[in-house]
């Protein structure tokens, strides 16, 4: 973060006072570097490299303070990591367990149960390994490259080389995981800060203007929304296999009928009107279809009228999403604001189930609005096919409108992240793009140029992150010196 100068009423170029952040105590120190005249100086904040005492000048942390530093670094990222993974595998298979006792037990389904507990604890330790490693050797490569080439004369750059270093940590995931969703959603959010540096730099101001457009959210969400929705219906190869899953759970339509739609869409003969049929009539609903329909009405919701079953599908939407957004809030209330819950658990928690409650009604109306839209563009034109499909699905994104702001950038960066995979996988399918099958690992490549950019902002220009990320970040890795300053200062 670029610090602000201020003007200091005592002579002396060097004062302290106490300071508190993430965490981390230490005192501040004003400092003068020589380019002033003795009233203008700069104030640094809590570091968390070698410290400076006045008079002292700097003073350089021993060998076991650098190894606890690392190590702190490294179980932080480790706690964060398991938690995250551990707590969101816990809900998955509490849903599985709730699902399956509504059904006959079966041995077979002890067993499944069984495999998946074990297959969520080994993805727990995988991703608290990944995560504690990119921690450990970000602040390993940090505390070595400022210890050869000084902590001022490498602040410019240092965070930007450690972030690279430590970006290959993901391959503790799994030799053969690829996580292209993860990696490019990584890339949106270091373009999101790239373009927060742009818009507020006196070069690339002007430039950069434009993304900060009030409603660009939104509408990133409608055009990730025609691409991820068209994909859902159409070409389901496209989406990773988990995200797929829960489209397949959270759009709330079988197979048969995902396929019967895909085929008038395609301009294809229908395959399996009899299997459509007997979808419905195991829900009781007698349902005759009509092979030379041109609209896919009746294939997607029977015997019921577009506008009721909108209705009806938002209400069990809602108590789908339900469970996938209680651990999205929870779980970050009790990490994020981990001091606050001890001092008014009331608020933080009423907090976190309205916040759920809100993002939940967006994920239904999400779903039930895809249906709609392309139902009410179905009838008004007569006609499907797949440039009907992508236009009734773009403004199901409107449904974000939902979401207070600072969620919609969250969730329009994630979508988009799933439609650009989506996007070119579908492009390298019918041979556009033969060379990237060629390429390994590129998941690893994105992401660690990704948080190469990440660290190197948070590093430099700390004021473009929100708080509540920053505090998490201060908490792992501890508070960076502001640029061209004195490292962290020495506790008194």
């Amino acid at each position: 973060m670029s610090p602000s100068n201020e003007v200091v009423e005592d002579s002396s170029c060097c004062s302290s006072f106490s300071g508190n952040n993430g965490g981390i105590h230490g005192d501040c120190c004003v400092v003068c570097f020589g380019d002033c005249d003795g009233k203008e100086c700069r104030r640094s904040y809590p570091h968390t490299c070698s410290s400076f005492a006045p008079g002292l000048g700097v003073v350089s942390l021993n060998n076991s303070e650098k190894l606890w530093r690392v190590l702190t670094a490294s179980t932080k990222g480790f706690a964060i990591g398991a938690g995250i993974k551990g707590g969101l595998a816990v809900f998955s298979i509490l849903a599985k367990l709730r699902r399956r006792s509504l059904r006959s037990a079966r041995k077979v389904e002890l067993f499944t149960n069984s495999e998946a507990i074990t297959m969520a604890f080994n993805e727990t330790l995988r991703y608290g390994f990944f995560l504690g490693t990119f921690a450990g050797t970000f602040v390993s490569v940090d505390e070595i490259v400022a210890a050869l080439g000084g902590h001022r004369r490498t602040a410019k750059w240092r965070a930007l080389l450690a972030g690279l270093i430590a970006g290959p940590s993901m391959l503790l995931t799994g030799p053969n995981t690829q996580h292209t969703s993860l990696a490019i959603y990584i890339l949106m959010r270091a373009a999101v800060l790239a373009s927060r540096c742009g818009i507020k730099s006196k070069r690339f101001g002007r430039i950069c203007r434009p993304l900060a457009w009030k409603h660009g959210d939104i509408f990133l969400m409608c055009l990730s929304s025609s691409q991820i929705l068209c994909s859902y219906i159409l070409k389901q190869d496209s989406l990773p296999p988990s995200y797929k899953s829960f489209l397949n759970t959270h759009g709330g339509k079988d197979i048969a009928i995902l396929q019967g739609v895909k085929d008038i869409a395609s301009g294809m003969p229908f395959t399996n009107l009899e299997t459509i049929e007997k979808c419905y009539s195991t829900m009781g609903i007698n349902v005759k279809l009509d092979p030379e329909m041109k609209i896919p009405c009746s294939i997607i919701h029977g015997n019921q009228s577009c506008g009721a079953h909108f209705f009806t599908f938002l209400f069990q939407a809602y108590k789908r999403a339900l469970p996938v957004y209680l651990p999205v809030y929870l779980i970050p209330a009790l990490i994020v604001h981990r001091q606050g819950l001890l001092k008014r658990p009331y608020t933080i928690l009423g907090k976190s189930l309205l916040g759920t409650a809100r993002s939940s009604l967006f994920l239904s109306t999400y779903c039930s609005s895809a249906w709609a839209w392309t139902c009410l563009l179905f009838r008004i034109f007569k006609k499907c096919n797949i440039p009907m499909v992508a236009l009734g699905t773009f403004p199901t994104g409107l449904a974000l409108a939902i979401e207070k702001k600072s969620r919609r950038i969250e969730l329009s960066l994630y979508c988009l992240a799933r439609a650009i995979e989506s996007f070119f996988t579908c492009m390298i399918d019918v041979g556009y793009l033969p060379q990237l099958k060629n390429l390994k690992r590129v998941d690893v490549v994105i992401f660690s140029l990704s948080t190469s950019i990440i660290m190197h902002c948070y590093a430099q220009e700390r004021e473009v992150f929100r708080s509540k990320y920053l505090n998490v970040l201060d908490w792992v890795f501890g508070v960076p010196p502001p640029p061209c300053e004195t490292p962290r200062c020495k506790d008194s």
